[in-house]
This record gives C-alpha cells, structure tokens and sequence, in this order.
C-alpha cells in the first residue's frame, strides 16, 4: 500500500487554475488504483507567496518540502521577479536545494491532436542543477557577473559527477524503452565542458551494453529532430541545450500544453510542465491542463518504481490512458483545438478514467 505526502504549490498566472484540475485528478484516480493514498499539502511559492511571506520561496515552505515524499509545482512568472528584492527563482532554487539533478521531458504524439507528426515518443533527460543557468550552478552567489556597466560573463559549469548520474537516469529509461539513447552536445566547439559531458556519457554507457549510443552536435539535433523525430527514444544533454531542445520537440506534437516534466533527485522529486505561467490568460479558465496533469502521472509513475509500489504505477498509467482517451475522442481545450474550458477537460478526464475501471 502507497501513502504519500505530497506537496502542491500553485505558482503564478494559469497555475492555480491548472493545479486545481491536477488535484481534481489525482483526489478521483487514488480512489481507483488499488491501495494508493496521497496526502496533500499546500505550500505557498511564488508572487503569492512574496505577498503574503516576504519571498518567493518561504523557509516554511522549503521545511514543509522536506517532510514530503514529492511535490507538484505550478509554472512561475520568473521574468517579472526582482531578484534583489529576495524575489528568488523557486523553480531553480527548488532543483538546487534538493539537487534535482534530472529533468524529464516526454514529447510525445496523441490520438486526436492535431500536430506535425503522428508517431513521435521521446523523452529528453535534461541535466537541472548546473550548465549556464547563473541561479543554480554555483555553491553561493550566482554565475554572471559584470566588471563594467557595458560587460556581462557567464559562466558555465559542468561536473563530471552531474553528467554521469544524468547519463544513468537516460540508460536506465532507455532500457526498458526501445534501447536508444543519443547523447546531444556541441564538443566541437566547446571541447572540455561539452567533451566532459560526453566522455561521461560514454563511460556509463559501457554498462549498457544492450543501449545503442548515438551522439549528435547540438545544432544538428535540431535539424534532424524536425526531419525525423519519430528516429528518437531518449536523449540526454545539458541545462541550457535540453531546455530549448524540449520546448522545440512539444511544437512537434501539439504544443507546451502537453509537454509534462518531472524534476528528479536521488531522494525527492517535483512534478512540474515544460510550460510557463501564460499570465495573458490567468483567471480565464482557457489553459490547458494536461501538461501538469501529465507531470504529475510521471511524479505517481517514478515513486512507484522506486517504492515497488503497484498502486502508484497502476494510478500513472490510468491518468495516461484517461488522457489518451479524452484527447481521442475530441475532448480537448482551446490551444489545440477543442472547445473545453480548464475545469470542463478536468471532468471530462475524471469522467475518462472512471470508466477505464
């Protein structure tokens, strides 16, 4: 039997709205998925949150995140943030205190959907915790720094020890999908960081033995991800190149509105879509939930697996097939091309996976 705390933070603009309808989702699949019980815990994060506690991310919720099994975190309005008032990043700082070193972004086609192409099914293993992002990758301050008004540096930071327990996430998928793994860098150029991560790559890959390598410079990833994308199974890379390169591969398949990520670490994970918080269209009721519904089904999906617990897989897969269906058979909202509001796709979600019982 699975008994999990989970901790919801709703983030900014659409957030509240899409979180409402994940919890909607996860309160009706718990019931049905055998012995699975979720507690939920609500933290504060984000503009919200700085009203109301004076930061971003709060002490109390950071304290309530450690006495957690997982959590799920709505989209945050970071580019409006003033990082000098102590208006932090939750999405970084998260994935640094926690060392949420892989990040897990599906792109898959659906049933229903009308995209470029009908038979892509990739997941891309994004390092989190270093590369060019200034406001994870250093112990203490951040990674850009000006010498004068007219000059910024940037570093980038890339550790062995990051690369290699990111490649073991990507073979270990790649394993128990079609046995592939490419490994997209740009060496040729930036030939000790990218060569780092590659050599990495390369030296857990010898216990892989079933897992075929590709390796692929960045740009012509790019290329060929548009030409043939339905040629990938997993790929891993860095921050920076997995970040554009994920958002790229959602345009395939229908849009950041199905695009789910998962934020994980050795001890804890977060639940979190590839999409922002769209402030254009908060309070509408018109965003499309499944992104984060989806993040959260991975989040049910890898506590399961690290739990050996039946229930918490069994509830991911039902979210998906429920999914699958509603997209299917034309429930869809506005961004692809459907007519539901948020919470109408909700319950017809709810409704979906009652009926798979």
């Amino acid at each position: 039997m699975g008994m999990y705390q989970i901790a919801v933070m709703e983030g900014d603009g659409i957030g509240p709205e899409i979180v409402k309808e994940t919890v909607k989702v996860l309160q009706a699949v718990q019931s049905l998925a055998g012995d699975l019980q979720l507690e939920l815990r609500w933290l504060p994060v984000g503009l919200q949150a700085y009203e109301t506690h004076g930061s971003t991310l709060p002490a109390e919720t950071l304290e309530g995140l450690r006495q957690c099994h997982a959590g799920i975190l709505g989209p945050v309005t970071t580019h409006v943030y003033d990082t000098e008032a102590d208006m932090v990043n939750p999405s970084g700082m998260l994935r640094k205190t926690f060392d949420l070193y892989a990040n897990i972004r599906p792109a898959k086609s659906f049933p229903g959907v009308t995209s470029r192409y009908d038979n892509v099914d990739m997941v891309i293993v994004r390092e989190n915790t270093e590369g060019m992002y200034a406001d994870r990758n250093l112990f203490a301050g951040q990674g850009e720094f000006m010498p004068d008004p007219d000059t910024v540096l940037s570093l980038r930071v890339v550790t062995r020890k990051a690369s290699e327990r990111l490649a073991k996430v990507g073979f270990e998928l790649a394993k128990t999908r079609q046995q592939s793994l490419a490994v997209v860098h740009k060496k040729n150029v930036l030939r000790k960081g990218c060569g780092l991560f590659y050599d990495s790559c390369l030296e857990v890959g010898k216990a892989y033995e079933e897992v075929a390598i590709r390796d692929y410079h960045v740009d012509a990833f790019a290329l060929y991800l548009v030409q043939k994308p339905e040629a990938f199974d997993v790929v891993v890379t860095t921050n920076m190149f997995g970040d554009i390169l994920s958002d790229q591969a959602a345009g395939l398949v229908g849009g950041l509105g199905l695009a789910p990520g998962l934020n994980l670490g050795d001890q804890f994970m977060i639940a979190q879509a590839t999409h922002g918080s769209a402030p254009e269209i908060a309070g509408k009721n018109i965003a499309n939930p499944v992104a984060e519904i989806l993040s959260a089904a991975l989040m049910l999906e890898w506590l399961g697996i690290r739990n050996q617990d039946a229930s918490a897989e069994r509830a991911a897969a039902l979210i998906r097939r429920g999914v699958e269906r509603t997209l299917r058979e034309g429930n869809k909202t506005q961004d692809i091309h459907g007519s539901l509001t948020t919470s109408e796709y909700g319950d017809a979600l709810v409704q979906a996976i009652e009926q798979l019982q």
